[in-house]
C-alpha cells in the first residue's frame, strides 16, 4: 500500500521529489523508495485544484526542465566512457586476446539516444530540434519586402506564365 502523507509532510516530500528530479532520477525510481509516495499520488497532487497544488506544479515543471540538464550531462559521460568497449578473452592456447565489444558500444549508443530523446522532450527549446521555418533568399539573406506595385505585377505575371507552361507539360 502506498505511504500516506499528512498535509504538513506533503510540502517537504514534494520538495524532495523535485530535488531528486533535478539530480536526474526518474519519477519511477524516486517513487520506488520506501519514504516516497506512489507515482499515482504525485500525479494526483499535480492535478489538484488548489494554491498548494499550483505551487507544486510550477516547482515540478521547473525541476523537469532542470532534469534535462542532468540527463544531458549523462550523455557526455556515457559517450566519453570507453572502459568496457574492449574485453579480454582467453584463447584456447591460454593467451589473452583483446576484442571489441560491439554489444557494449551499442548499449552505450542506445543509452545516449534515449537520453537525447528525453532531454528534447523535457526542454524542447534547449535540446529539441529547431524546426522553425526561416525565410531567406538564395544567399541566405533577408527577403526583400519593399517591392513596388509594378515589380509585384511583373513577378506575379512571370510566375503565372511559368505555372501555365508547367501545367501544359512544357518545361
Amino acid at each position: 500500500m502506498a505511504k500516506q502523507f499528512k498535509a504538513t509532510e506533503r510540502k517537504a516530500v514534494q520538495t524532495a521529489i523535485c530535488e531528486r528530479l533535478i539530480e536526474g532520477d526518474s519519477l519511477r525510481t524516486i517513487c520506488a523508495a520506501d519514504n516516497m509516495p506512489a507515482m499515482s499520488t504525485v500525479f494526483r497532487w499535480l492535478a489538484e485544484d488548489s494554491d498548494e497544488a499550483l505551487a507544486f506544479s510550477e516547482q515540478y515543471a521547473r525541476a523537469r526542465e532542470a532534469q534535462a540538464d542532468a540527463i544531458f550531462d549523462e550523455i557526455i559521460e556515457i559517450a566519453d566512457d570507453g572502459r568496457n568497449d574492449y574485453v579480454e578473452k582467453l584463447r584456447q592456447d591460454g593467451e589473452k586476446d583483446t576484442a571489441f565489444d560491439a554489444e557494449h558500444v551499442q548499449r552505450s549508443r542506445l543509452r545516449v539516444d534515449a537520453r537525447k530523446w528525453v532531454s528534447s522532450k523535457l526542454a524542447p527549446k534547449k535540446y529539441g530540434d529547431d524546426i522553425r521555418l526561416r525565410h531567406a533568399n538564395a544567399d541566405g539573406g533577408r527577403l526583400r519586402r519593399d517591392y513596388t506595385d509594378e515589380e509585384m505585377f511583373v513577378r506575379l505575371a512571370s510566375l503565372s506564365a511559368a505555372a501555365q507552361k508547367f501545367s501544359a507539360g512544357e518545361s
